[in-house]
Parts: C-alpha cells; sequence; structure tokens
C-alpha cells in the first residue's frame, strides 16, 4: 500500500477529484495549506501599500491507494492539475505499512 501526498493549486481541485473519481479511488482527505516553492511568493498592493506574500495558498490530497493503483493515480493527478506553470505543484509517495478502519477493525488493503 502507498499513501500518495499531492500539492496542487486550490483551483484544480474539481478537475483532480473527477480524474481521481475516474481512476477508481474511493476516498481522499483534502486540507488547505500553504507554503512557497520556486514561487517564493509574490508582491501585492492593498490600498495604497506594497506587502509581500511569502506564503501561497495550496491544497493538500492525502490519498491510501493499493500498489496496483498507483501508477493510474499518479497519472491522474499529474494530467489534471498540469498547467505547465510555474507552482503546478508535487506529488510524493511513501509506503503505507498498515492501515486499520476503525469502525470494523478491517485491516490492510481492506480497509482502504
Amino acid at each position: 500500500m502507498k499513501l500518495i501526498t499531492a500539492i496542487i493549486k486550490p483551483f484544480k481541485l474539481d478537475a483532480v477529484r473527477d480524474a481521481l473519481r475516474e481512476s477508481g479511488v474511493n476516498g481522499v482527505t483534502v486540507t488547505e495549506v500553504k507554503g512557497f516553492g520556486r514561487q517564493k511568493g509574490h508582491t501585492e498592493l492593498y490600498r495604497g501599500a506594497e506587502y509581500v506574500v511569502d506564503f501561497l495558498p495550496k491544497t493538500m490530497l492525502q490519498i491510501a491507494v493499493e500498489d496496483r493503483q498507483l501508477d493510474a493515480v499518479i497519472e491522474a493527478i499529474g494530467s489534471s492539475a498540469q498547467s505547465g506553470k510555474i507552482g503546478d505543484g508535487k506529488i510524493f509517495v511513501a509506503d503505507l505499512d498498515q492501515v486499520v478502519r476503525i469502525r470494523t477493525g478491517e485491516t490492510g488493503s481492506s480497509a482502504i
């Protein structure tokens, strides 16, 4: 099993969710986060005063998948979140040793 963590632009969430649904993903956890990478923030003007926005709004998705789903899910996220511009995001994949469904006590892949 794998845990996929994807950081994407917030306005791409609906497209990514639809692509994940088509690839057979049953559930996803979505968190609104802030951060920066190569974009390094930007400068904005508010009421005549200029200020720097260091942390940009992003959306973080966490998805637990079986190993056989991994490539399809990465492709679904990558193709639907890509705009070709800086700040499109990143996808991280980590091994998932154990999953337990609290309600039933199921473990492993059946708990996903």
